[in-house]
Formats: C-alpha cells, structure tokens, sequence
C-alpha cells in the first residue's frame, strides 16, 4: 500500500518541489520509499518543463536537499491518481477545490500549514519567488516541519492505496 501525495503551489518551481523534495528526504531516511508516491504541480501551467527556481535550488543544497523535479500543472485526473492533494496557500485552496468534481475529491485538498506542529501562527507557507533570501529559508524551515508532521500524520491516521 502506497501513500500518495500531491504539493500544490501557484507555478511549481519554489514551494511545492521543495516540499516534493523536502518529503522525498524524510521518506527515504526512514527507509520507506516502496511506502509512498510523493510529486509536485503547480495550478498554472506557465513554467512546465522547468527545473525549480534556481535560488530555491540553491537554498535547498544548502539544507542537503536536491529539488530537481520538472515543473507541470495540475490536472483533475490527478484527484484520480493522489489521495492526498496538500496546498501552499488559500488561493492554491480555492483553485484547486473548484476542480473538484464530487465531495470526495475535495476532501482530499488540505493546508501544508495543517500539518505544521512548531510554527503557530502561520496560515500559509508564503511565496518566496518575489522576495530576497530569507523568504526562501523560511520557506524550507516551515516546509521542514510540516513534512515531518504529514509524515508522522500519514503513518499513525492517514488514509492510503
């Protein structure tokens, strides 16, 4: 039985692959890669193809992560191939609950930030892609504590396939 997991972010080139990445790390230092299905879209196609933005690229290898994932937008068959469809932000929320077809595929929409467990406050991961270096690290820091929430969550309550 596999986990599978979709990031949403706004282009998928910063947030989302970082948290594809970010997932990627924990899943395999936990020896648990067979375990899951872990991948990144954005809800606009414009940089499809792309790698990730080179400065989240190079905030990650600095964390010892690799982001290297393509960029792609998302599309409603991804609610057919992805249990769990996880969000940067309400816009993201919003975009991609109206392309749901039927309750259940809603559902499967939740909030990063549902699953941060040492960052109150924050309602969102925000988009770094505007902003100077400290928007990219903490991004990673917020993103790093909420993997490891999903993580733990998807191992003790999680639904999989």
């Amino acid at each position: 039985m596999k986990h599978s997991i979709l990031f949403i972010c706004l282009g998928n080139i910063c947030r989302s692959p970082a948290a594809e990445g970010i997932m990627l790390h924990i899943v395999e230092k936990h020896g648990m890669e067979k375990d899951f299905r872990i991948d990144s879209a954005g809800v606009g196609g414009w940089h499809a193809g792309q790698l990730p933005d080179r400065r989240m690229r190079s905030h990650g290898a600095h964390h010892g992560y690799d982001f290297c994932s393509r960029a792609r937008q998302f599309s409603r068959s991804d609610f057919d191939r992805f249990d769990h469809v996880i969000v940067m932000d309400h816009e993201n929320y919003e975009d991609i609950t109206a392309m749901a077809r039927t309750p259940e595929e809603r559902e499967k929409v939740r909030m990063m930030t549902d699953f941060l467990r040492h960052h109150p406050g924050h309602s969102s991961i925000p988009d770094p892609y505007y902003g100077g270096d400290s928007g990219f690290e903490l991004v990673i820091e917020l993103l790093e504590d909420a993997c490891e929430g999903l993580f733990e969550w998807l191992n003790n309550h999680g639904k999989h396939r």
